[in-house]
């Protein structure tokens, strides 16, 4: 539930002139207003709507407050429901403990003050609306959750896959050759051959090896930081796919932050040009680092298809795996990751606080390049 969303308040009286008195004293909450003219009336409300808090008159006919509180309470579904009772009679202390024991939050006497009964309800509608908002994040945190896991293992299964089809089908290429080097009857021109072979295949080993490893993290993001590895990754992809890619940064001395930062901005960059080169089918993409008002901004702009609205939006079953990772990562520092459509193209932007990363000191960059003073 958005912040901005109107919540249900319900009315139960079975006077109309309380309930219109009650209707205006709560108009300026701006929230979806409720009425009910009995008992039976208020149970159909509440199976059908979804109420953050109920006015209940005490004394109605047929069935009277502390019945329909009573009714309320065993409900599961209603278990929590704020119950705020309003009487002009049944005022004793007696009385006032069983409409608490009735499962009551509140209990007002008539004539009601104004301020008084806005003040009580709009607490119980704030922390409604707080309560289904963190229901909705723990959903997806748990969607989230369990989208990561799956990626993990389909990302441990093509590492495997990887390892079988391509190193290991090259080492094992290697072995054969030099263990038929070792065999007898062969002359030295095919030894020599068979070793050069052999070898090819061994550069070819450290070569993935090497490439794995920096997609799994990339040394050089710790050896010379965050502008050079984009650069180095820009100028692959480049080599790999075709895009015409550029990358401004300002300042340029842009200076080293703490790791966490420095990583999330990387993997953000990283996982927005692999959909923009599996998805956009676009031929340019710009990168766009900055700093500004104690703020790292990353702006992404590519002049493909751009995206459907559901996904700009951040809906939940829209988007994939890499964006919802990448808009946990951003949040996890503080930011704010925005997607909208460029016309043409896509723009992805980034907002990351500083304080969530520091400037990291100039001898812990002396030390993280191996320099001595």
């Amino acid at each position: 539930m958005a912040g901005h969303e109107k919540v249900n308040i319900l009315m139960v009286d079975d006077q109309v002139g309380k309930l219109l008195s009650y209707e205006v004293i709560l108009a300026g909450l701006g929230e979806n207003l409720i009425k009910a003219y009995s008992g039976k009336e208020a149970l159909d409300h509440l199976l059908k709507s979804d109420i953050a808090v109920i006015l209940l008159d005490v004394s109605m006919p047929e069935l009277d407050g502390f019945d329909l509180a009573e009714m309320i309470r065993q409900h599961p579904r209603f278990h929590r429901t704020p119950i705020i009772f309003i009487s002009a009679v049944l005022l004793t202390d007696v009385d006032r403990l069983k409409g608490y024991e009735r499962g009551a939050v509140d209990y007002i006497s008539v004539p009601v003050v104004p301020e008084l009964l806005r003040a009580k309800v709009s607490v119980f509608v704030d922390l409604h609306r707080k309560t289904r908002q963190l229901e909705m994040l723990n959903l997806e945190l748990r969607r989230l959750s369990s989208s990561l896991i799956a990626a993990q293992d389909q990302e441990r299964r093509r590492i495997a896959r990887d390892l079988h089809d391509g190193l290991g089908q090259e080492l094992s290429g290697a072995k054969m050759m030099i263990d038929c080097i070792k065999m007898p009857n062969q002359t030295m021109e095919w030894k020599e051959k068979a070793a050069a072979e052999a070898s090819a295949l061994i550069d070819q080993a450290i070569q993935q090896i090497r490439s794995m490893s920096h997609l799994l993290h990339p040394p050089m993001l710790d050896e010379i930081g965050l502008q050079s590895s984009l650069r180095w990754y820009l100028d692959g992809l480049t080599k790999r796919s075709g895009l015409e890619t550029s990358l401004d940064v300002q300042p340029e001395d842009f200076p080293r932050f703490a790791s966490e930062l420095e990583t999330t901005v990387f993997r953000v960059v990283q996982e927005a040009l692999t959909n923009v080169f599996r998805h956009a089918e676009a031929r340019k993409v710009i990168l766009n680092l900055m700093m500004k008002d104690g703020q790292i901004v990353i702006k992404v702009r590519d002049d493909g298809k751009g995206i459907p609205d559901a996904v700009a939006d951040f809906e939940a079953d829209k988007i994939g795996i890499g964006i919802a990772g990448m808009r946990q990562r951003v949040k996890e520092l503080g930011g704010e990751l925005r997607l909208k459509n460029g016309n043409p193209g896509t723009l992805l932007e980034a907002v990351i606080p500083i304080k969530s990363g520091a400037p990291r000191p100039a001898e812990h960059l002396a030390a993280s390049w191996g320099v001595s003073h």
